[in-house]
């Protein structure tokens, strides 16, 4: 039986498609594929990465179009012609539109670097810095179209130590999300995670 085909959204660097690469390349997804990188900046690290890995790219330039809505038609056009059947948000910094959202509800996941609730949107790491908080974290959610308020899948407990800044706190929310988002992946395309309204199983 053919593994899942996935599409992965990102924006910049791309630690986090570089982790799901390795993972597939490593076997360890469940015969899973990632057949697309999906990219809003084509001169961006992550791009050099897919292509390092062998992956196919959309790239496209957000300004060259009349919306928002108008460049995700061409993708979700893109997604269907190849098949995907899991999209994969993985550091994309651009709202998703019901274009998107509505076809692939349930089946587009997301990596958050905080223990929503709390702390959604941008800059999450200095959120929960100036709150003081002692634990952070990450989360991986499916995409409702609201501001990272899907349905929970996991998260990961991150410590926030005495005198952390964000750039001390960076390199282990990263590496939790490193490691926690090829996991869940791997779940969804092993067919345990069960989706039922706010609640998901695994």
């Amino acid at each position: 039986m053919a593994g899942l085909r996935i599409a992965v959204f990102a924006s910049g660097q791309g630690t986090n498609f570089q982790s799901l690469a390795d993972a597939a390349q490593q076997e360890r997804l469940e015969g899973a594929s990632l057949e697309l990188l999906v990219c809003d900046k084509p001169e961006a690290p992550v791009v050099e990465r897919a292509r390092r890995a062998g992956i196919d790219t959309f790239l496209f330039r957000p300004k060259e179009y009349a919306s928002r809505e108008a460049y995700e038609e061409e993708i979700l056009a893109e997604l269907r012609r190849r098949g995907i059947e899991l999209i994969v948000l993985a550091g994309y910094m651009r709202i998703i539109t019901p274009v998107l959202v509505e076809p692939y509800y349930g089946r587009m996941i997301n990596v958050h670097p905080s223990l929503l609730p709390a702390f959604p949107g941008v800059g999450a790491m200095k959120q929960a810095l100036d709150y003081g908080v002692k634990v952070t974290g990450v989360t991986v959610h499916y995409v409702d179209g609201g501001l990272d308020s899907g349905p929970i899948i996991a998260q990961r407990a991150v410590e926030v130590l005495d005198g952390d800044t964000e750039a001390t706190l960076a390199p282990r929310v990263h590496a939790a999300e490193q490691e926690l988002l090829p996991w869940v992946v791997q779940r969804i395309a092993a067919g345990v995670v069960r989706l039922d309204g706010r609640k998901v199983m695994i």
